[in-house]
């Protein structure tokens, strides 16, 4: 294959026109936050980013190289095909249920981060057990999106992998590290439209080509390949039913997520915003569902691309670029070559910026340096944020199975982050001790089914479960909901026994080496007590939060506004004297 000069150079300004808009977001907030809230400015935006540029960047959080390339992909395996593509259909419920139970219970509490909940509730050595799956998830997602975008460059333009992966994971982080949230907000709006633009463009050409059979009737008709609508064994639904459940459950405990929902001025925007991004999902899905049913509708003996199909040459993984490639115009593929490389971005900025925001407020500044200055906290996100993306690079470069990490670590977000999620916020009287026991039994039982991205056979082998050709056993049943349940249903157990083992007097105060039942309402844990409960606060959700950066972890959540919109409500008043 040749090297494409005019490629690299369409990449080349596409990326600094990127890098221009999130300098000047970068400058742009410098000019309008105060500086006593740079921090606050960075990890949510000042909480007063608009319905445009908020169900912009709520989309591209999603609609990354990983959605794409991904969505086409699993349209174009045969005996998979459509049936099998989930990640539209399942991320977009993701953020409706996201928007209808969880967006307004965070944002109209004014957390900045998504582990302000746990550890609030559960205290700071919670918060640091979950930061882990949290941080895992962002940085192997990262890491993921990086590998796959030099993939598809060099398939393209025929330039060295891990040179396009160091140039994109710069620029990414270097407007990330000077404009925060901001930076990636204003970016993701112009990736996203380039995107959508750049994939559409393509779709048309790539129907035309002369080697393409008409996809309504590949759809149910057997020509090249198997239909690409494809099917659902009945062997396989629970396997299939599994997986979508962690795709839409699974899809809401990310700080991408809620970094979105919490920089919304108000709880209402920040439903609103998730239902919009939910809409944004599955638009943004359907030309590269186009294109993987153009991929599975093409004699590619009669391309330039060979006589083996993708299937055959262990390709399929990149059927996207290939098919941008061999059957569009070399300055269409171009284009559609910088859709992609957006798409890659736009999750990747977002990632980092995650990674870096929980690490500086709830592991630097809630556990270690609760006096820290903000301008501290701002300089500890800058490092972060660079420490990070070196680290997702890295991992891009050098590790040999990124998917199976990813994989593994997306898992334990929805096995471990979100049944806590569910107790913390919905479910009054759970504690540390449940929320240990949770985790552990959620961790264990994940583990012990295996994973065979990363070759590690099952100790647990449940019912159905068969070998793969590396003689590595699948799972057929639903042992990642199960472990899901098994998480929750043991914290509540837990929870409650231990509050009943001390407060019956069975077990002394002194086990309670947690504080988190007999010392619970002390004057040391009362503000953490108190404050998840709704009843306990009414907020006017039109209302700007700013919480406090203050000496102590538990007046770090205090919201003086809404202590001062209790104290003059008479209706409150008067309960308190009844």
């Amino acid at each position: 294959m040749a090297f494409h000069a005019e490629g690299l150079v369409a990449i080349v300004v596409f990326y600094l026109a990127i890098l221009a808009v999130g300098i000047w977001a970068a400058w742009k907030t410098k000019n309008t936050g105060s500086e006593g809230d740079r921090s606050e400015a960075i990890i949510v935006g000042g909480r007063d980013i608009g319905l445009l540029v908020g169900g912009f960047t709520m989309t591209a959080t999603w609609v990354g190289g990983g959605y794409i390339n991904g969505t086409a992909e699993a349209v174009y395996v045969p005996g998979y095909g459509l049936a099998w593509a989930q990640a539209p259909i399942g991320y977009s419920l993701s953020l409706v249920l996201g928007g209808l139970f969880f967006a307004k219970p965070m944002r109209s509490k004014g957390y900045v981060t998504m582990l302000d909940p746990f550890q609030q509730l559960y205290g700071k050595r919670m918060g640091g057990l979950l930061f882990i799956p949290a941080l895992m998830g962002e940085m192997f997602w990262a890491a993921a999106i990086f590998s796959a975008l030099g993939a598809t460059i060099s398939v393209i333009i025929d330039i060295n992998v891990n040179i396009s992966v160091i140039i994109s994971a710069l620029i990414a982080t270097m407007y990330t590290l000077v404009g925060g949230l901001y930076s990636v907000a204003y970016t993701d709006v112009v990736q996203l439209f380039c995107i959508f633009l750049g994939l559409w463009i393509s779709v048309p050409f790539a129907m035309s080509h002369p080697a393409v059979t008409d996809i309504g009737l590949t759809a149910v008709h057997q020509v090249h390949q198997a239909p690409w609508l494809g099917s659902i064994n009945s062997l396989d639904i629970y396997t299939w039913l599994d997986n979508f459940l962690l795709l839409t459950l699974g899809g809401i405990p990310w700080q991408a997520y809620f970094q979105r929902v919490l920089s919304s001025s108000s709880a209402t925007y920040a439903q609103v915003l998730s239902f919009l991004a939910a809409f944004g999902c599955l638009v943004m899905a359907l030309p590269a569902v186009l294109i993987g049913a153009i991929g599975a509708s093409t004699a590619w003996n009669e391309t330039e691309y060979g006589i083996a199909d993708p299937m055959t040459k262990k390709e399929a993984d990149m059927i996207l670029p290939i098919v941008l490639q061999y059957l569009c115009p070399v300055y269409i593929s171009f284009f559609g070559l910088g859709a992609v490389s957006a798409a890659v971005m736009s999750s990747a900025d977002s990632s980092i910026l995650s990674a870096s925001s929980m690490f500086a407020r709830n592991i630097y500044q809630l556990s270690f340096r609760q006096n820290a200055s903000d301008r501290e906290i701002v300089w500890v996100m800058r490092i972060t944020v660079f420490l990070f993306g070196a680290s997702a690079t890295a991992m891009a470069l050098l590790a040999s199975s990124v998917y199976g990490l990813w994989y593994l670590s997306s898992d334990l977000v929805y096995i471990i982050i979100f049944p806590q999620l569910l107790c913390v916020l919905f479910i009054k009287g759970t504690n540390t001790y449940g929320a240990i026991a949770g985790y552990l039994f959620g961790l264990v039982l994940r583990i012990t089914g295996g994973e065979p991205y990363l070759y590690l056979q099952p100790l647990i082998y449940y019912p159905g479960c068969y070998p793969d050709e590396n003689n590595i056993y699948i799972q057929r049943f639903p042992f990642k909901t199960l472990a899901m349940l098994t998480s929750f249903f043991t914290n509540i157990i837990v929870s409650y026994l231990a509050k009943y083992l001390f407060e019956s007097g069975t077990l002394p105060p002194k086990l309670d080496f947690l504080d988190a039942v007999v010392a619970r309402y002390s004057r040391e844990h009362m503000d953490k007590a108190t404050l998840v409960k709704s009843d306990n606060i009414v907020l006017n959700e039109l209302a700007p939060v700013h919480p406090r950066h203050s000496l102590t972890l538990s007046s770090t959540f205090t919201n003086k506004e809404a202590f001062n919109y209790v104290d003059s409500s008479p209706e409150l008043s008067n309960t308190e004297d009844n």
